[in-house]
């Protein structure tokens, strides 16, 4: 049975990380994967250029901690290869420049592991509900080992970003705008996203919730001081402990909803799928949910009128708006965008609502936080 490991870990302190990041993966027997011709990957959360306190990527020194203790169980430094691809283009220059603000450039040169900037992508064959092929970074097919680092972290598209779309990041650069454009709506999407987790399969899962993340989140959200690490073999399993304490209720999250209309985790977890410090597997008190997190409009009209309830949820869902004060005009939102809805006018981002789809890749990827997310008066009644 796989269980939910939650360690209570107060600070990024090194030596501290290292002995929760041991026992863990000694208690989940990763020792017993790993040889010195084990090929590994290590997939931290690099979602864009952000410093390590800002809580938007996997904190280098988890990574760190990882990746010592892995060549204590035998690794070879030459066979570990650390990877991500961050949105937007995938060129080399900007993925390094990436590693080094994140602070993996650091590690990697500390342990001499392979660090992966060419983005090159392998074809990956699945039997996925919504798609039956991926293109992903090659060392997500060539490895033997694949160790999911996430982040503890809301998301004002998909509700939260843990263990499953954390796989999202195999995925070369644009490319995953391209499953926007396929995928406007957030249950396919969802049900994408599992394709990809279920292809790829990541061996073991570490979520960084010592700094997580609340409010609108990937990266406009608000630093919380969680203290606690998530782990274990079921990134679906991780993703319902993570939806329990941030407060959401899990059938109204994309993702966890349809990983149970597949039958791949239960509607609840029982205190006995966790173990660890069990004590902290409980709400979060004040934890704050991205203001895209919607009610179902139809439970706010009579039961004659649910038919107009689709067109209307359309019309008042959450969207993006530009603070142009804070816009610098860099065209980063242009750049990510799927639909190709924004231009730069007057060094300020405009945005044709009127063909976005609601992605929010744009609040994603500025660096500013000038991209707000605009919620109907009509949710706040």
């Amino acid at each position: 049975m796989c269980k939910v490991v939650i360690k209570k870990v107060g600070s990024y302190d090194s030596r501290t990380v290292y002995i929760a990041v041991k026992e863990i993966m000694l208690q989940q027997r990763i020792n017993r994967l790993v040889n010195r011709d084990t090929k590994i990957l290590i997939k931290p959360n690099m979602l864009s250029r952000h410093a390590p306190d800002k809580a938007v990527t996997t904190n280098p020194v988890v990574v760190d901690c990882v990746i010592t203790v892995l060549k204590e169980f035998g690794a070879k430094a030459e066979n570990i290869t650390l990877a991500d691809s961050s949105g937007g283009p995938a060129s080399r220059g900007v993925i390094q420049g990436n590693y080094n603000t994140c602070g993996f450039s650091l590690v990697a040169e500390k342990h001499n592991v392979n660090l992966y900037t060419k983005m090159s992508s392998r074809t990956l064959k699945t039997d996925g509900v919504m798609v039956k092929e991926f293109e992903v970074m090659r060392p997500a097919v060539e490895s033997d080992l694949i160790i999911n680092l996430a982040k503890f972290k809301t998301h004002v598209m998909t509700g939260m970003t843990g263990a499953v779309k954390n796989m999202f990041g195999v995925v070369p650069g644009l490319k995953k705008a391209e499953f926007h454009m396929r995928f406007p709506d957030k249950e396919n999407f969802a049900n994408m996203l599992i394709d990809l987790c279920q292809a790829v399969k990541p061996t073991f899962t570490i979520v960084d919730g010592i700094q997580a993340m609340e409010g609108d989140g990937p990266a406009g959200g608000s630093v919380r001081n969680l203290g606690l690490l998530l782990a274990g073999s079921d990134p679906y399993k991780i993703d319902m402990a993570m939806a329990y304490i941030m407060g959401f209720e899990a059938e109204n999250l994309p993702v966890l909803k349809a990983a149970m209309d597949r039958g791949l985790v239960p509607a609840r977890l029982e205190m006995t799928d966790i173990t660890g410090d069990v004590q902290r597997y409980q709400r979060c008190e004040g934890y704050i949910l991205p203001r895209s997190y919607r009610l179902d409009f139809g439970d706010h009209v009579p039961r004659a009128l649910r038919w107009a309830t689709p067109a209307v949820e359309k019309f008042l869902a959450p969207k993006p708006k530009i603070n142009k004060p804070r816009c610098i005009g860099c065209g980063k939102c242009r750049s990510i965008c799927p639909q190709k809805t924004i231009e730069i006018k007057d060094k300020k981002a405009v945005i044709n609502l009127k063909n976005c789809i609601k992605c929010f890749c744009c609040h994603e990827m500025c660096p500013v936080k000038a991209i707000d997310i605009k919620r109907s008066s009509f949710f706040k009644i």
